[in-house]
């Protein structure tokens, strides 16, 4: 059997202890597999006496994930850290730089830094693995990134967030309100103390980044994604979808237009039949379309310490594996200097159509206005209704009306209701959300 490859753990937060464990109990299970031992013997961490629930005594220690990663202990640097700055950034350049490969859950760092770090491996001749940084323990990076060769993508999208999957799915099951399945979440540990990055579309747009470019061959542009997250989703709108026959779900859609890439993460309307329409709780999905193979949908734990460790350690096995004089393939599909740069698509009509929903006061002539600001910005109606059921009691002076349109574009009907809110009757904010209407059913 062949020499061991040794590895440092940069980060030994619940994803780092997971691995720790799994790399250790599976030792002998792993080695049979990958032809070489798969041997741990540094990490890095913040706090030295943290019980973290398993044996670091045999590894040496770093206090600084720098200097783990410069030292010469090791031929793979896993780098758990998270975060698009430093220590990470530094600790993975340092590696890349010596000649180690590297293996990173961080979608941050891929995100901001991902094209001139994969120049640096492609340089050096090493690897740059990662795998868990999108959609968790689902091997979505190795299919596109090797299954997928020599198909041409057309459109991937997925739900890439369990945090916010739970609380759109927990609306919808308990009819509690948008607050109180966010604090459920908080306490059953899915969200953070802090969730802006979760449910407002962050968290998402960085990983759809990621798959953007190994599907389009673009450079990675995680600033040039239209974001709308589900903070401002009422059990209103919950409840309008499931008489419509959908779900709400927080997606990431990138496609390919004729006049350039689409990228945009947003709540979406799905039919509650679809594939992606029955991916609940923190599952996670991602759907890419293609011409030779057409659709594939792949789903499963999203996040976790074991379905991440999972995802890592896949990663270290696939390196375990390799030989050295061997030619790695580019980390994004195709060599980072042949990356076309990122081009936005045009303003085009949107084939799902959209939702609108919207409180007006109960008085002659609004529905004859809505009707009227529809015309005049070309949007055809597929159905209009309107709904007590839910909404405005009997005798409350408002009435609720929701709106399904047929195909049109973002701004005919943002222009709509803006007219509408122009015209002084409307009560709240209007809401719009996207109809998908995925392929697979």
């Amino acid at each position: 059997m062949s020499e061991p490859l040794k590895i440092g753990i940069a980060g030994l937060g619940t994803v780092g202890a997971a691995l720790v464990h799994v790399l250790v109990s599976r030792y002998a299970l792993l080695a049979e597999a990958c032809g070489r031992p798969i041997e741990i013997v540094a990490v890095s961490a913040r706090d030295r006496e943290r019980n973290r629930g398993i044996d670091l005594r045999a590894m040496t220690w770093f206090d600084d994930p720098i200097e783990l990663a410069k030292t010469g202990e090791i031929d793979v640097f896993v780098e758990l850290i998270g975060g698009a700055a430093d220590p990470a950034l530094s600790a993975v350049e340092a590696a890349l730089s010596r000649g180690i490969h590297v293996v990173t859950a961080n979608k941050a760092l891929l995100a901001k830094h991902g094209v001139r770090l994969a120049a640096l491996a492609e340089e050096k001749g090493v690897l740059l693995n990662f795998e868990a940084a999108v959609a968790g323990g689902i091997p979505v990076i190795k299919a596109m990134r090797e299954s997928l060769t020599g198909n041409r993508v057309s459109r991937l999208y997925g739900i890439m967030n369990g945090t916010a999957n739970y609380i759109l799915t927990t609306m919808e099951r308990e009819g509690l309100s948008f607050e109180a399945c966010l604090k459920e979440a908080q306490r059953l540990g899915y969200a953070e103390a802090d969730p802006t990055f979760d449910i407002e579309g962050n968290d998402t747009a960085h990983k759809l980044a990621i798959l953007t470019s190994l599907a389009f061959g673009t450079e990675i542009a995680a600033d040039d994604i239209y974001l709308e997250g589900i903070s401002n989703i009422s059990i209103d709108d919950i409840c309008a979808a499931d008489d419509l026959g959908y779900r709400i779900k927080l997606l990431g859609v990138a496609q390919r237009t004729d006049s350039g890439i689409e990228q945009r993460v947003h709540p979406t309307m799905v039919p509650k039949d679809s594939v992606i329409g029955r991916v609940d709780g923190v599952t996670n999905a991602v759907a890419i379309e293609s011409d030779v193979l057409g659709e594939l949908i792949m789903s499963g734990p999203g996040a976790g310490g074991d379905a991440t460790a999972s995802a890592v350690m896949g990663d270290i096995a696939d390196i375990a594996k390799s030989r050295p004089g061997i030619q790695h393939g580019p980390a994004l599909g195709k060599p980072a200097a042949k990356l076309v740069p990122y081009k936005r698509a045009k303003m085009r009509s949107h084939e799902g159509g959209y939702f609108i929903r919207v409180t007006v006061q109960d008085k002659a002539g609004v529905f004859a206005s809505i009707a009227t600001h529809m015309a005049e910005n070309t949007i055809s109606l597929e159905s209009i209704v309107q709904r007590a059921k839910h909404t405005s009691p009997a005798g409350s002076g408002r009435q609720t009306v929701v709106l399904v349109t047929h195909a049109t574009t973002e701004a005919s009907v943002r222009a709509a209701v803006q007219a509408m809110v122009a015209d002084g009757y409307t009560i709240g904010a209007p809401q719009v959300i996207r109809i998908e209407r995925p392929k697979a059913a």
